[in-house]
């Protein structure tokens, strides 16, 4: 078992250009097992950057990613969904022509480990996976109902719930609540607040409502570098971050 003091993910000068312009610059970032953690700031701040350095879908120009203490700088998307990483993106990436329950079923069967047993034997644990997250995301009513007849909301809970069901360890949501009602937002922010503290969390989002509730932490990205970070309140009350990012409203 992992040592309960070790971080979740020690992210250290991860720098990353896209010709002249630098999308993430030395950025140090520290998230310790269990930890909500938020991340903030102007459009084009590289916040997605970030993400998918961590993710794996983009390859840094220097600096490290460790994941609860396994350095996966190098390592593919696949190998890091394995050790226990998870994420959901701005747009969504559903098969909408398959039911609630196949895509959790999919999604479950990506990261199962590899075990010579009777097919029907797997799909029962792939099934148990899949209902156990539909239960957590409130799907289950909707389980065998087309993706492409939920609403928008209902598709952000199932892109949740198929994170959920492969059993991360850490999970990276980005913008979750984009594009939702009021009332979705408020339904959504509730799922990600009952999610299991064993579960470390990294948002991106930009409704500080939903951020100033959920967040143990906030990191504050401006031009590719952390410009602020710590808890809600003082982040609130910084007047830099006014400045580029919350404005008076929030002051």
């Amino acid at each position: 078992m992992p040592d309960q003091q070790q971080p979740a993910l020690v992210v250290t000068s991860l720098s990353k250009s896209f010709g002249g312009v630098h999308a993430v610059q030395s950025v140090n970032l520290t998230v310790q097992a269990g930890e909500r953690r938020a991340l903030i700031g102007p459009n084009g701040a590289g916040k997605t950057t970030l993400f998918n350095l961590i993710a794996g879908e983009l390859k840094p120009d220097s600096g490290s990613v460790v994941l609860f203490g396994s350095d996966i700088t190098r390592k593919s998307v696949q190998q890091r969904a394995k050790l226990g990483l998870g994420r959901t993106y701005q747009i969504s990436q559903l098969f909408l022509k398959m039911t609630v329950e196949e895509n959790l079923f999919l999604a479950a069967a990506r990261n199962l480990p590899f075990r010579i047993i009777q097919p029907w034997k797997r799909q029962v644990e792939e099934r148990e996976l899949a209902l156990q997250a539909a239960k957590q995301v409130g799907l289950e009513p909707f389980m065998h109902q087309t993706v492409a007849d939920l609403s928008h909301g209902q598709q952000r809970q199932l892109e949740l719930g198929m994170a959920i069901a492969m059993r991360p360890k850490l999970i990276m949501l980005d913008e979750p609540a984009a594009g939702l009602s009021p009332s979705e937002r408020i339904i959504l922010a509730k799922l990600i607040k009952e999610l299991p503290r064993e579960t470390t969390l990294i948002l991106i989002e930009h409704d500080m409502e939903i951020v100033l509730d959920l967040a143990d932490t906030v990191t504050v990205l401006n031009r590719g570098e952390i410009i602020a970070e710590g808890k809600p309140s003082e982040i609130r009350a910084n007047q830099q971050v006014q400045q580029v990012y919350l404005g008076s409203s929030y002051a």
